[in-house]
């Protein structure tokens, strides 16, 4: 499927050392160290605002180094091994805000934990940008007609990969959520500062990416498991399904399976406002009726952004129309003449869903001011499966109708008896639990906690020898990822 490109943040620079008073006197090294981390990353999100060419990989080896050094200063902060010396000031840009009206707003945080939760929030959006590019690289590999066993199964592998890398970003976002999110909460209102809150830090926001992600993932397995029986197609094609092709109706529900996911994603991330823009402009859409009511709100544009929510709507009613697909399929195929009704029932759904998709008439419209070259290749991918999805129904379609009007006689059952017949969904793949790396120093490190428990057992009258009880090297999944 097309896959939603994130925009990256961007945030200025910040000291740790300046900021923070080491208490013990362990960790000078540590924090200057972690402060040059974050300006290493700051450098790369600034490279890829600018540059075409976004190296996702190198920001998510920037982030394995960064958050353990992170998580350190959480670690130490907690136990006020390091305190505050002077204003916190962590400035992040909203990039899930509506931005078609102006650019994306800088935000002071003077809280730990939003830094904490941009930081995560920025490795799920690279994790999960590295995977469509990964499916970008591959094309449309499994209708090549040359293509070679062995590079079928290499391109299946790669496919994997990229599902494993949603599935990752999909533990992420969930982290985030029902961790970093509620501590994000309780230091607000510690502060009692009045803080903007972006949709980046919103629960709701935050689950309706994971469950996005997962939906992704879930597309990119269908794909994956169609890939032999889609070659096969290529060489004969139209019915009857090859061999090699999985069970329609298993197919149908992880399809209806994903156009959930999608759908709950979107009334989540609608869910969550932010702080309005002060302009009193709405935005003229003519006689088109399918932009929401609440995507433009009396006082300003609603926070989160438009073509985020465009993306999950048009995921959701692509998934709908494909499940409708197979469900015909399968009665055609496997259910005898006496479901040749239904197939021809499904079939119909089938083309009328994809029809709107084709028109625009149910995808989601084009905002004046949006510019955005990823969410134009999006739609230009999305519209070239749509058409190929829509003539494959057709050969399906006129093959059952001809057969139910020939052989079967079967009435075509209305699109509510239908829609009351219609299976629950199936998953075929899960988010990757997340949690916080070990802290490369302060407690909860390796060698902090070993630096205590040699207090206890070193023999009588053996000093130890104080370290700075923390490295900064070979920390504890460093490198885990790739």
């Amino acid at each position: 499927m097309s896959g939603y490109f994130y925009e990256l943040p961007t945030t200025e620079p910040f000291s740790f050392s300046s900021c923070y008073s080491d208490t013990v006197g362990f960790y000078i090294a540590q924090v200057a160290d972690t402060t040059e981390r974050r300006a290493n990353l700051r450098t790369l999100l600034k490279d890829a605002k600018r540059n075409s060419e976004k190296d996702y990989l190198r920001l998510v080896k920037t982030l394995d180094d960064y958050l353990p050094l992170l998580a350190g200063i959480v670690a130490c902060r907690d136990s006020d091994e390091l305190v505050p010396r002077s204003h916190l000031d962590f400035i992040w840009k909203s990039t899930l805000s509506s931005s078609f009206l102006h650019s994306p707003s800088k935000l002071s945080f003077a809280a730990l934990s939003a830094e904490m939760a941009f930081s995560i929030l920025t490795y799920g959006y690279c994790l999960s940008n590295l995977a469509h590019c990964v499916v970008i690289s591959l094309g449309d590999y499994e209708y090549d007609r040359a293509i070679m066993g062995t590079e079928l199964k290499a391109k299946d592998e790669r496919l994997n990969f990229a599902v494993t890398l949603l599935c990752k970003a999909s533990g992420i976002f969930e982290y985030v959520a029902k961790a970093v999110l509620v501590r994000w909460e309780q230091e607000r209102h510690t502060l009692k500062k009045d803080h903007a809150n972006p949709p980046e830090l919103s629960q709701e926001v935050a689950i309706g990416l994971s469950r996005m992600a997962l939906a992704e993932a879930q597309a990119l397995a269908i794909r994956k498991l169609l890939s032999k029986s889609a070659y096969d197609n290529t060489v004969t094609p139209g019915p009857p399904l090859p061999k090699s092709h999985p069970p329609p109706g298993f197919v149908a529900k992880l399809h209806l399976e994903c156009a959930s996911l999608f759908s709950s994603a979107r009334s989540l991330v609608k869910t969550a406002r932010g702080p309005k823009s002060k302009t009193r402009f709405r935005p003229s859409f003519g006689k088109n009726k399918n932009i929401d009511d609440d995507d433009a709100s009396e006082g300003g544009v609603e926070e989160v952004a438009p073509d985020l929510k465009r993306y999950l709507a048009d995921e959701a009613a692509l998934h709908s129309a494909l499940s409708s697909k197979w469900l015909g399929v399968d009665c055609g195929e496997s259910g005898g003449l006496d479901r040749a009704g239904q197939a021809v029932g499904y079939l119909q759904w089938a083309k009328k869903e994809l029809e709107e998709l084709k028109d625009g008439t149910k995808a989601g419209i084009t905002l004046p001011g949006v510019n955005n070259e990823n969410e134009k290749r999006a739609r230009d991918r999305r519209k070239a499966l749509v058409a190929k999805e829509l003539e494959t129904v057709n050969v399906f379609l006129k093959h059952y109708r001809n057969m139910n009007d020939t052989i079967a006689f079967q009435p075509v059952p209305s699109q509510a008896e239908l829609q009351a017949i219609i299976p629950a969904g199936k998953m075929a793949v899960s988010a990757r639990g997340y949690e916080l790396p070990i802290p490369v120093f302060g407690p909860g490190s390796p060698r902090y906690v070993s630096h205590q428990l040699s207090k206890f057992t070193v023999s009588e009258g053996t000093s130890v020898e104080e370290d700075d009880c923390g490295s900064t090297s070979n920390y504890s999944g460093a490198g885990s990822y790739f």
